[in-house]
């Protein structure tokens, strides 16, 4: 049985990678494509490859036509609504678009469960940087002081990255108290200390945005004397996300809720 599947940002840098390896599997079907600038177009063409499919301008268009899974790589300021229209619709759903909340997966996850749908979000889907927030959750049961820098290119409007934001909520529930001056005890420029992300123990995120970088996560731990650095760099290239979101589409429908992160559907 095949997965029907409708993409939203089909002709993205993602995306766009993302539609032909699901054109090209012999278990998934592209039945609908959303890309407001395309739209109109005949994805086959735009991609080289799969059936002729006209490209919707919105989603609410896309899901006029039956699908099983929707994935998201389109806009922060588009995602949540997309997630609640896709739920609504009684489809499962893999969220690769950063930028939402925690507020926002609260919401998101409450309608998974009243559709009783799964969800799949992930800051990233590169199996590496699965790796790197692994062994950050590991570290961070040992050692509490921890911060966060996320690098990204000058034209990145969301700050902080999904992958930094994603790993800041997660090591916050986990490790202890810090041992370091607190934020609302600084003089100076606050500002300067980042953002402070996560509970019981928010952790320090500082976003660094210049030409040339694609996508960095740094992830420093100190202790006394001694200090341990995680750092995941991405490429330029879009094919590290797209064999994890495959996995994330073939995995999303065989629970209900919301999951997050690529981790929680290895093993």
């Amino acid at each position: 049985m095949t997965i029907r599947v409708a993409l939203a940002g089909a002709t993205g840098k993602v995306g766009k990678a993302l539609a032909v390896a699901i054109a090209r599997a012999e278990d998934l079907t592209l039945t609908g494509a959303v890309a407001r600038s395309s739209a109109g177009q005949d994805l086959s063409a735009l991609i080289g490859a799969g059936p002729s499919l006209t490209i919707a301008a919105t989603l609410a268009e896309a899901l006029d036509t039956p699908s099983d899974v929707v994935v998201d790589y389109t806009k922060p300021q588009a995602v949540k609504a997309h997630a609640l229209m896709a739920l609504a619709a009684g489809r499962h759903l893999v969220i690769g678009t950063s930028g939402l909340s925690a507020d926002d997966f609260e919401e998101i996850a409450a309608s998974a469960e009243a559709q009783g749908r799964g969800v799949l979000a992930a800051g990233n889907f590169s199996i590496t940087a699965t790796l790197l927030r692994r062994f950050a959750l590991d570290a961070a049961r040992y050692v509490p002081d921890v911060e966060i820098i996320d690098y990204g290119p000058g034209a990145k409007t969301d700050v902080p990255s999904g992958t930094a934001r994603e790993m800041a909520e997660f090591l916050a529930p986990i490790r202890g108290a810090g041992t370091v001056v607190a934020v609302d005890k600084l003089t100076g420029l606050p500002a300067t200390r980042g953002a402070s992300i996560g509970s019981p123990h928010a952790v320090q995120v500082h976003s660094v945005r210049v030409p040339s970088y694609a996508l960095s996560c740094e992830v420093i731990f100190g202790a006394d004397n001694e200090r341990l650095t995680l750092r995941h760099d991405a490429g330029a290239a879009p094919a590290p996300y797209v064999a994890g979101t495959l996995l994330a589409i073939r995995k999303v429908g065989s629970f209900s809720g919301l999951r997050r992160g690529l981790d929680s559907i290895l093993d």
